[in-house]
């Protein structure tokens, strides 16, 4: 049988450990989500400037 000592310190630790790692990570996926796109459209308006300096040209 589990000591309720025991089950009270893992669920301490849970709390003290496995809540900061989730949302962590959750940040961190949408932080990387974000910069794909920043990236993405940094690209798109690098390719639109050369586009119009060629046209200019």
């Amino acid at each position: 049988m589990i000591d309720i000592s025991a089950l009270s310190g893992l669920i301490d630790m849970i709390e003290n450990v496995g809540f900061p790692v989730i949302v962590a990570l959750f940040l961190l996926i949408r932080y990387e989500i974000r910069m794909e796109r920043l990236e993405k459209h940094s690209k798109d308006l690098s390719d639109t400037i050369n586009k119009l300096r060629r046209d200019l040209s």
